[in-house]
Order: structure tokens, then C-alpha cells, then sequence
């Protein structure tokens, strides 16, 4: 070995120096990955805690708001079971969360549990459901569409009485798909409270609509941005654009800095961050760097 080295015009003290320096700069980029791997999976964890603590929750409200949380969770089966357990749950709230959770998990295996929820005597779930199932492609839905439209029932089977009645109200169908945000009516999406703050000039909900759209923009930049106003922006329905946009940006890197947000006193927060990290976990890389 010396006598390669010094054919090569090397000097052997230097040539064993840089080796040196090669090898301790390996070492300690195996001890920095070792060191992260523990630190991910245990923010990892927390996150499953929080997430689980709200589902299990004698709240209502904070089951509503872990059981919504799901749905940012694609290709997870535990995502898919705790909503389908959920479709039994005691509060219409969280019962039309669930449903409508499953629809944007694209759970096709659900189908079975949402033509179940049909039968629902709550119209909010009855909504949630048909919704979801409308976007599965399943036919059952047509039977809740047809009494939307025609104010009275297909077949024999379906509705009951009670349920048909509140759907022949088409004010308190508009509020009803509002409060539940499932797309059914215009602005659906964003929810009825949104609808009515943009009404009311407050540009909360236009902030929201424009970091939502940032999930698609690859810039380092925006992400940065994302994270920050996930992390601190006063407005809440703002943090929560910011969060769906970086889960569906899948950029694992943002993990860590998104684990101050487990503590947050703002549940639904709290709860979303924990499902998006836990949806980065599974699914999100690291983004390349981008020379200029």
C-alpha cells in the first residue's frame, strides 16, 4: 500500500491522514443517521398516541376532530379501521366525519359500511355517506339522489319517512351540506362557517384557499412558508390548509419540525399534525436539493 501511494506521488503521512479524515467523517454521518432514525420514529409514536388519545376521546368534539384527521392518511388500514369504527359512534358529528373520511380515503373495501350508513336516521351521515359513495362510484347512491331531487323515494326500500321529510327542505339541505363541508352544495368544500366569514369580509378562509394551493408548488420556499404558518398562524382554519398542503407534498423532512404542533392547545391542530406526520412517515422522502 505505501509503496502505491508513493508511485502515485503521494506523500504516505498525508495519504493516511485523508484516509483518517475519510473515515471519521462516515463514522459520524452513520452516528447522525442513527441518532435521527430514534428521533422520527419517536415523534412517530407520539403522534399515534395523540391521534389515538382524541379518537378514544369521551369528547365529542375531539373525536370529530381525529376521526376528520384521518382522511389525510392514504394507503394506512389503520386510518380505514379507526373510521369504519367510528360509523358507530354515539355523535351524528362523528358519524358523517367518518363516512365522509372514508370517501377521501378512497377505501374501496368500505362500501359495504357506507351503503350501511344510508340507512342512518341522521340526514348528516345519510349526506356524508351518499357522498362518499358517489365518489367510490357506487350505484346505491342514486336512491338519496333521486329524493333530493324528486322529493320522494325510487323503491320501496331506502329512506325512511323522517328522513325523506327533512330532505324535501332544501334550506335546511343547503345548511346541512355546509355544516358538513362534503361538497354537496357550492363552497361545500370549504364548509359552511367559511362561507359565512367570506360573506362577512374576514380573509381567513381566502388565506386557507391559497395555501392549500401551495401543496403543488415545488419551490423550498413554500414549503418553508407552509411550515411556518402551520406552526403559527393565529388563524386556525389557515394552519390546517397549511398542514393538508404539506401531507400532500409528502416531504418526510418536515417531520421534525412539525412535532411542536403535538402539544398545540388547538385539538384540531394538534390532531392533524399528527396524522400528517404520520402519513410522511409512510409515505414522504426527503425532497432533492436543487442546485442553482
Amino acid at each position: 500500500m505505501n509503496r502505491a501511494f508513493v508511485s502515485l506521488g503521494v506523500p504516505v503521512g498525508f495519504a493516511f491522514r485523508t484516509l483518517a479524515l475519510l473515515l471519521a467523517a462516515l463514522f459520524l454521518e452513520t452516528a447522525s443517521i442513527s441518532q435521527n432514525q430514534p428521533t422520527e420514529a419517536g415523534t412517530a409514536a407520539q403522534a399515534w398516541q395523540v391521534l389515538h388519545q382524541g379518537l378514544t376521546s369521551h369528547k365529542e368534539v375531539r373525536r370529530l376532530l381525529s376521526v376528520r384527521s384521518l382522511s389525510l392518511m392514504h394507503h394506512d388500514p389503520k386510518a380505514v379501521e379507526f373510521a369504519e369504527q367510528a360509523l358507530d359512534d354515539r355523535d351524528r358529528q362523528v358519524r358523517a366525519a367518518a363516512a365522509a373520511t372514508l370517501g377521501q380515503l378512497q377505501s374501496y373495501s368500505s362500501i359495504p359500511k357506507l351503503r350501511g350508513a344510508l340507512h342512518d336516521r341522521q340526514i348528516p351521515v345519510v349526506l356524508a355517506a351518499a357522498h362518499s359513495l358517489y365518489l367510490l362510484k357506487d350505484p346505491s347512491v342514486n336512491e338519496v339522489y333521486y329524493a333530493i331531487l324528486m322529493g320522494d323515494k325510487k323503491t320501496s326500500e331506502g329512506l325512511v319517512a323522517s328522513q325523506l321529510e327533512r330532505l324535501r327542505d332544501r334550506k335546511q339541505l343547503m345548511q346541512l351540506g355546509f355544516e358538513e363541508g362534503i361538497g354537496f352544495v357550492p363552497f361545500g368544500g370549504m364548509g359552511y362557517e367559511a362561507y359565512r366569514q367570506i360573506r362577512g369580509h374576514d380573509p381567513s378562509p381566502v388565506r386557507a384557499i391559497a395555501a392549500r394551493s401551495l401543496a403543488r408548488d415545488p419551490d423550498q420556499i413554500s414549503e418553508d412558508a407552509l411550515i411556518q404558518i402551520a406552526l403559527t398562524d393565529k388563524s386556525e382554519p389557515v394552519r390546517l390548509a397549511a398542514l393538508d398542503a404539506l401531507s400532500e407534498r409528502e416531504d418526510g423532512g418536515s417531520i421534525g419540525r412539525l412535532a411542536k404542533n403535538l402539544s398545540s392547545t388547538r385539538l384540531a391542530v394538534r390532531y392533524r399534525t399528527a396524522a400528517v406526520i404520520l402519513h410522511l412517515r409512510q409515505t414522504g422522502n426527503p425532497r432533492p436539493t436543487i442546485e442553482n
